[in-house]
C-alpha cells in the first residue's frame, strides 16, 4: 500500500502502475471536500516518491467524481476574494502536481466525472471512459466557472469553440460525445477500464504516445487559427442565451478567451480572477442555495417514501389533455396506468395527446419507434370503471366541480379493494370537503400535476385532516417514480402555490383598476425575471380558471377578495379565455410550428378601462413592489400556517410551481435579500391598500429580531 485515508488509497498493481482509488467513506459518491482534496494531494506525493511506473485514478463507486463538496465551500464563498483565491490555488497546486508527474497518468472514468471531477480528469495525461459515463463542467448552473483548471485545460484538449459550448452551457456530456470531441481518448466496457488504462500507460512508457508533446500542449498557450473570431462570434450569442440575469456563461467565455493567450500559470490566474468575480455575488449565492434545496427536497422525499410500496400499476380518471398528460408520464417512466373516460371522445383526446407528445421525442431522438410503441401501449384506454379495479392508485382528473369530484370518487370507491389508493387532481377544491363523500378518507390525499404535465417538475402532494401516512409515503414515491418533484402540503384553499399566485394576481388587477398599463406590469415583471408577466401567464393558465379559482381563494381567505369587477372577469364574461380561445389580455395565432404566437388585442384596453380610474403613470419600482409583496407576504403566511414545513419548500414551490425566478433564490429568500424589517417597513407603506400587503405577525416578529428565513 503506497497511500491509504478515508477517502482515497493508493497501491501497487502487479504491473508496477499506482492505482490511486477514491472512495469516500459513509458517502455513497465521490466528492471533493476538504479531506479528499488533502489526501488526494498526499497520495500523489507518495506515488511521486514510488517505484510506481505510472499512475492510474479509479473509483470504487458507481459514480468517479460528482465535483466539488458544494455544502463544504458555500461558506468559504461568504468570506471574500482573498479566501477564495488562497483555496483555488491550493487545490490547483494539486492539479498541477499531477500533471507534472515523472510518469504517465490515466483516469479511468467508470461513472459521472463533473466539475471538479472531471478537472481532475483532464489533469491527468490520458483518459479512457465507461460508455454510460457522463462528464462536464456544470458550474454555470450555480452562478460560478470552473475553478480547478477547467477553463485552461479543456480548451487545449477540445479547441476553443467545443470548449466554449461545454464550459457556457454547464451540459452533461455522454462519454461517445466527449470522445468524438477529443476530452476522452478511449471509451470500452466498464469491466475492461482498469486493463485499458494499464495498456495506454505501457503505450506511453514504450513511446507509442508522447506525453511530452501532451502536456506541452495542455500548459502553453493555445495555437490555434482564427482564435479572435471564434471569441468575437461566441459572446453575444452566449449572453443572449443566458440573459442579463445570469453572468456566469459569459464570464466563462471571457475567462477562457483570457487563459488561451497563456502558459498554465497565468491561465489560471485569470480562472481564478474569473470565479471569484462570480463566487461572491448574490446570484451565485442564489442559484447554490437552488442547488441545495434541490438536495433536501430529494432527501425529503426518499425520507418520506422509505417503506411504502411501490406503485406497479396506477390509474387515471379524465383523459383530455391533463389525464393523458398524466398517463403519458407513467407509462413513460415505466408504470402502467389505466386511463378512464365516460365517453370515447375522450379517451381519442388522452391518447392523442400522448401520441404527440411520444412523436415529440422520437422526433428528437430521445425515442425509438419500437420504444414508443411500447410505452403507448403501456396506457389501457377504458369507459369501464371495472378495469381500474386492479390499480394500486387511482388519480381523478375529472371536471375542477367539488359536486363532480365527490360523485365520481364516491362511486370509484364502491368499485375498488379498501387498499387502493385515490388522489385527486384538483388546483383549488379542499381535498377535506371532498374526503366527506369518502367511507376511507385516511387512503385519500391530493395529487396536484402543473399542466403541462411533461414539462413541470412540480406534483403537490396534499395531506387531508385524516390522511394516513402510508398514503402520502405511496404517493410521494409514485410522484418520484414519475420523475417529478413531490412537495407534501396540507389542506388549505389554493394548497401552496396557488394560494399564494393569487393575491400576485389580486394585486395585478388592482393595478389595473387604479390605471396601470398591463404591458408595463408585464415588462416590470418579465424584467424582474419571470419567464413572463400576469397578464400574459393569466391567458396562458385560462380566464375561466383564473375567474374560478379567484371565487374559491376568496371564499377561502376574506383578504383575497377584490371588491371590484376586475378586467378579468370581463373578459370571462365575453368569452376572451385567453390562448385556449385566441384572445384574452392579447390575441393569439397559431404560428408555423402549431405554437400560438403573441400580438396586441386592439380591443382590450377599453375593456380595462371600464369602471377603472384613468390611466396614470406608475413607476416600475412601484409596480415591482405591490406585485412581490403580494406574493412574498402570502409565501411566509403559509410557512407560518403550517401548509409547507421549512421556507426551502415554499421557495422551492413557487420556483418549480410557478416559475419564480432561479437567480433571485425563492420568494423568502427574496425577503432575506431586502431584509426583513425592510421588506416589512415596504408594505407598511401600502398597507392602505388592503389586507394582502399587510405583514403577518409572524413576520413582523422576525423582523423585530433580526431574523431570516434562510440561515447565514
Amino acid at each position: 500500500m503506497i497511500f491509504s485515508g478515508q477517502a482515497v488509497k493508493a497501491s501497487l498493481l502487479p504491473s508496477g502502475i499506482a492505482q490511486l482509488v477514491f472512495d469516500l467513506e459513509g458517502s455513497s459518491v465521490n466528492k471533493f471536500d476538504r479531506l479528499t482534496l488533502g489526501e488526494l494531494s498526499a497520495a500523489v506525493a507518495a506515488v511521486a516518491a514510488s517505484d510506481a511506473r505510472g499512475l492510474i485514478f479509479t473509483s470504487a463507486k458507481s459514480t468517479f467524481i460528482v465535483g466539488a463538496d458544494i455544502t463544504e465551500f458555500t461558506g468559504l464563498f461568504a468570506t471574500g476574494g482573498d479566501e477564495i483565491m488562497r483555496w483555488l490555488a491550493e487545490t490547483n497546486a494539486v492539479f498541477n502536481a499531477i500533471e507534472d508527474l515523472a510518469m504517465p497518468t490515466v483516469a479511468a472514468i467508470n461513472g459521472v466525472a463533473l466539475g471538479g471531477g472531471f478537472e481532475l480528469a483532464i489533469s491527468a495525461d490520458l483518459r479512457v471512459a465507461a460508455p454510460t459515463a457522463v462528464v462536464g463542467f456544470p458550474e454555470v448552473k450555480l452562478g460560478i466557472l470552473p475553478g480547478f483548471g477547467g477553463t485552461v485545460r479543456l480548451p487545449r484538449l477540445v479547441g476553443a469553440e467545443a470548449a466554449i459550448s461545454w464550459i457556457s452551457s454547464g451540459s452533461h456530456i455522454p462519454a461517445k460525445n466527449a470522445l468524438g470531441d477529443g476530452a476522452l481518448d478511449a471509451v470500452v466496457d466498464a469491466e475492461s477500464l482498469l486493463a485499458a488504462a494499464e495498456a495506454l500507460i505501457e503505450e506511453c512508457l514504450s513511446g507509442g504516445r508522447d506525453v511530452a508533446a501532451l502536456r506541452s500542449a495542455k500548459t502553453q498557450p493555445l495555437a490555434a487559427p482564427d482564435l479572435d473570431a471564434i471569441f468575437t462570434a461566441a459572446k453575444p450569442a452566449v449572453a443572449k442565451a443566458a440573459g442579463v440575469n445570469y453572468p456566469a456563461p459569459l464570464t466563462a467565455v471571457e475567462t477562457l478567451q483570457r487563459g488561451v493567450a497563456c502558459a498554465r500559470a497565468e491561465a489560471l490566474i485569470a480562472e481564478h480572477e474569473g470565479f471569484v468575480a462570480l463566487a461572491t455575488t448574490a446570484t451565485a449565492a442564489n442559484l447554490v442555495q437552488m442547488f441545495l434545496n434541490d438536495q433536501f427536497l430529494a432527501a425529503k422525499a426518499r425520507a418520506t417514501a422509505k417503506g411504502a410500496a411501490s406503485i406497479d400499476k396506477a390509474a387515471v380518471l379524465g383523459a383530455g389533455i391533463m389525464g393523458g398528460g398524466i398517463a403519458y408520464q407513467s407509462a413513460l417512466r415505466g408504470t402502467p396506468i389505466i386511463m378512464k373516460d365516460i365517453a370515447q371522445v375522450g379517451l381519442d383526446l388522452g391518447l392523442s395527446e400522448a401520441r404527440k407528445l411520444l412523436a415529440k421525442q422520437v422526433s428528437r431522438g430521445k425515442l425509438s419507434e419500437e420504444a414508443s410503441a411500447s410505452i403507448l401501449a403501456a396506457i389501457q384506454p377504458t369507459l369501464d370503471y371495472a378495469e381500474v379495479a386492479d390499480a394500486k392508485l387511482i388519480v381523478e382528473a375529472v371536471v375542477e366541480n367539488e359536486g363532480v369530484k365527490k360523485s365520481v370518487l364516491a362511486e370509484l370507491e364502491g368499485l375498488v379493494g379498501d387498499e387502493v389508493i385515490i388522489a385527486t387532481n384538483t388546483s383549488t377544491i379542499s381535498v377535506d370537503a371532498i374526503a366527506t363523500a369518502l367511507r376511507k378518507p385516511e387512503r385519500f390525499c391530493g395529487m396536484h400535476f402543473f399542466n403541462p404535465v411533461p414539462l413541470m417538475p412540480l406534483v403537490e402532494v396534499i395531506r387531508g385532516e385524516k390522511t394516513s401516512d402510508a398514503t402520502i409515503a405511496a404517493t410521494v414515491g409514485y410522484a418520484k417514480a414519475l420523475g417529478k418533484t413531490p412537495i407534501v402540503v396540507n389542506n388549505c384553499p389554493g394548497f401552496l402555490v396557488n394560494r399564494i399566485l393569487f393575491p400576485y394576481f389580486g394585486a395585478f388587477s388592482t393595478l389595473l383598476n387604479e390605471g396601470a398599463d398591463f404591458r408595463q406590469i408585464d415588462r416590470v415583471m418579465e424584467a424582474f425575471g419571470w419567464p413572463m408577466g400576469p397578464a400574459y401567464l393569466l391567458d396562458v393558465v385560462g380566464i375561466d380558471t383564473a375567474v374560478h379559482a379567484q371565487a374559491v381563494m376568496a371564499a377561502g381567505f376574506e383578504r383575497m377578495a377584490l371588491g371590484f369587477e376586475s378586467a378579468i372577469d370581463r373578459l370571462y364574461a365575453q368569452g376572451d379565455l385567453g390562448q385556449k380561445s385566441g384572445c384574452g389580455f392579447y390575441r393569439y395565432e397559431a404560428d408555423a410550428n402549431g405554437r400560438p404566437k403573441r400580438s396586441d388585442n386592439p380591443g382590450i384596453d377599453g375593456l380595462v378601462a371600464v369602471n377603472a380610474a384613468p390611466q396614470r403613470e406608475f413607476s416600475d419600482a412601484e409596480i415591482r413592489d405591490r406585485m412581490m409583496l403580494a406574493l412574498c407576504l402570502e409565501t411566509a403566511r403559509c410557512l407560518e400556517d403550517g401548509i409547507v414545513e421549512s421556507a426551502i419548500e415554499a421557495d422551492m414551490g413557487l420556483v418549480l410551481g410557478l416559475g419564480f425566478p432561479t437567480f433571485r433564490g425563492g420568494a423568502l429568500r427574496y425577503v432575506d435579500s431586502v431584509g426583513v424589517k425592510t421588506f416589512c417597513a415596504l408594505a407598511d407603506s401600502y398597507k392602505h391598500l388592503g389586507a394582502m400587503l399587510e405583514p403577518s405577525a409572524g413576520m413582523r416578529a422576525m423582523a423585530a429580531a433580526g431574523a431570516r428565513y434562510y440561515p447565514l
